[in-house]
């Protein structure tokens, strides 16, 4: 992509988050897709001049970026906040070591759980690393604010957090491109004693960490980007991130602290603000971690105490916490009908589940788009904890258990989820003598963030060719005897692959493959959809079973049946609609043989 001469663009904050780290001569970034985060690479990849990739997980990828900051690049690491649990370790340890060129995390935290099993508060990490962190407002801040923790890094020789929310990530605003700079040049310097931690080394730079926090603290002080808007000083507000924009809108006249450097505080800013106002209050989304530092400070506050701790803040709560009386809710819905979330027409993993939920087994169940099959009809998952947890959770299960829980434990996670934190799991399942099933869903790609590659999908981030991961042969390397390979779409053969496997004297492996639905390359197949002959339904339901969201139900009274020609016990007929993809699940179960390939289609 060439230099932009527009004068402002109409940016997302994840775009914002990718051109800014392109403008400050980022040239080696590495992620795992998560939302709110995902979109931010897959910007970045976009650009000329730069090297960009999906890794298996969100720890791998802090580590190519750690090695690419070590010879002296700029590097990014993008990920979810559950994905900094995942690249904690290396996270910590890089605190000590530092950087050479620099080193930036963006770290985008889920408040409301839009999309995620948590409501983790990555600022706490910013705490416990003791690393600076930076928290923009807008697309326009989250542009500049890149271009400023890459200063700060290599500064300060630390790596540097960025954090945004949902509401940042994904809204859009007016940002002003600037020049890129020129990237540094690269090179092998070989330094152990800042580089290799052995204890001798890491308590030597234990304290060169204590004076570098010490350094940021003074730099807060002074950092542009923590700004008092003085206003009415009987009531002050300190604030940071998108909450700034809502405090903003509920009390405009208000005096106001905005933190863009969120960590470490500018202690005696605040306490020459607080010294101001007669009131404060502190609003932040989830964890009360502004709150809890300027109490500790001795600063009288009132935060968690009125304003919720739980869920996404917006206007009209912070109004109606402060003042007591309601407020317009800018955020209030539109009536439209429920849309419960279900798996796409057409999806591999229906016919997987449908198997599953007709035998008695107990299924740990993991992230991904498959996750659905917890909902009803299928019901066909029993837990779900975190990436790559179901096979750890099976093994567990089956250890407690013994021989009475023998063939009821399965394990289902996806593809990219199994390259993610699978592989280990299984190794540990295969290698302590677990009985359980693993269920690899291959549907060729990570689904549920929008069809992003993986080492099993054959392409990289960038669009090149790449070497597919042999999951039969990687599960049969790591000592799994019994591996079968099926078409979830053909029910009869997963039934019983499925009930093989689970018999299996020992741990056993099915892999369930078929590509999702919504990718390009299948959409372009002619599929012949299906429809349903209504003279022919017998009403018997079974077709509902499998929860596709292109059959639906029509109930009938009594009096409309006999009119029909319906017998007693039929109280309706059921339609599929012209979103069918033509997988062919409902025709395999309907017994009267009323659904078939649509005549028109065949013609």
């Amino acid at each position: 992509m060439s230099e932009n001469s527009i004068e402002k663009l109409w940016l997302s904050g994840n775009e914002a988050f990718a051109l800014g780290a392109y403008e400050a001569g980022v040239t080696v970034a590495s992620g795992y897709p998560g939302t709110p985060s995902t979109e931010i690479l897959e910007n970045f990849a976009q650009y000329d001049g730069i090297y960009t990739e999906w890794a298996p997980n969100e720890k791998v990828a802090l580590e190519v970026t750690i090695g690419a900051s070590f010879a002296g690049a700029r590097a990014l690491a993008t990920m979810k906040h559950v994905g900094v649990n995942v690249a904690a370790d290396p996270l910590f340890t890089v605190s000590y070591t530092g950087v050479r060129g620099g080193l930036v995390i963006i770290a985008a935290d889920d408040p409301e759980m839009h999309s995620s099993q948590n409501e983790q508060d990555t600022r706490n990490y910013a705490y416990a690393a003791k690393l600076p962190m930076f928290e923009p407002s807008d697309p326009a801040e989250a542009r500049e604010f890149m271009k400023l923790a890459y200063d700060i890094s290599e500064i300060y020789d630390t790596p540097v957090l960025v954090r945004s929310t949902t509401r940042v990530s994904h809204v859009k605003g007016r940002v002003k491109p600037e020049t890129r700079e020129t990237p540094p040049e690269t090179s092998i310097q070989k330094d152990p004693a800042k580089l290799v931690m052995l204890p001798a080394n890491a308590r030597r730079r234990r304290t060169i960490l204590e004076d570098r926090h010490e350094s940021l603290v003074q730099f807060s002080e002074s950092c542009y980007h923590n700004r008092i808007e003085w206003g009415d000083r009987k009531i002050g507000f300190i604030t940071s991130g998108i909450s700034y924009l809502y405090t903003k809108e509920a009390f405009p006249e208000a005096s106001i602290m905005k933190l863009g450097m969120i960590y470490p505080f500018p202690e005696k800013m605040i306490r020459d603000f607080a010294e101001e106002i007669e009131k404060l209050y502190i609003i932040e989304e989830l964890d009360p971690f502004i709150e809890t530092h300027v109490k500790a400070m001795g600063i009288r506050c009132t935060g968690k105490k009125l304003i919720p701790a739980v869920g996404e803040l917006n206007t009209s709560i912070i109004k109606k916490a402060i003042t007591g009386k309601g407020a317009p809710d800018l955020f209030t819905p539109a009536e439209i009908p429920m849309r419960p979330p279900n798996m796409c027409p057409g999806c591999p993993h229906r016919g997987l589940f449908y198997c599953l939920s007709r035998l008695d087994v107990f299924v740990s169940g993991d992230i991904g788009c498959y996750t659905l099959g917890f909902l009803p009809p299928l019901s066909a998952m029993d837990s779900c904890v975190c990436m790559g947890a179901s096979i750890g959770v099976a093994h567990g299960m089956a250890k407690a258990l013994g021989d009475a829980g023998k063939e009821k434990i399965v394990a289902v996670l996806g593809d990219s989820t199994f390259c993610h934190s699978g592989i280990t799991g299984l190794v540990n399942m295969v290698y302590n003598k677990s009985y359980a099933t693993v269920i690899i869903l291959d549907n060729r790609i990570t689904g549920m963030t929008g069809h992003q590659q993986n080492p099993a999908s054959g392409k990289t981030l960038m669009g090149e060719p790449a070497h597919a991961i042999d999951l039969e042969a990687l599960c049969q390397a790591v000592g799994v005897k019994h591996i079968a390979t099926v078409n979830p779409l053909q029910l009869k053969q997963t039934k019983k692959a499925l009930k093989e496997a689970i018999e299996h004297d020992g741990p056993s492996v099915v892999i369930a493959r078929y590509p999702c639905a919504l990718l390009p390359e299948e959409k372009k197949k002619k599929k012949t959809p299906y429809s349903l002959q209504r003279e022919d339904c017998n009403g018997c339901t079974s077709c509902l079973r499998i929860g596709c969201p292109s059959i639906s139900w029509t109930p009938v009274t009594p009096e409309e049946g006999a009119k029909l020609g319906y017998k007693e016990k039929q109280k309706g007929y059921a339609q599929i609609s012209e979103t069918c993809n033509g997988c062919g699940l409902c025709a395999q179960l309907c017994k009267s043989k009323a659904i078939c390939k649509t005549k028109e289609a065949q013609a």
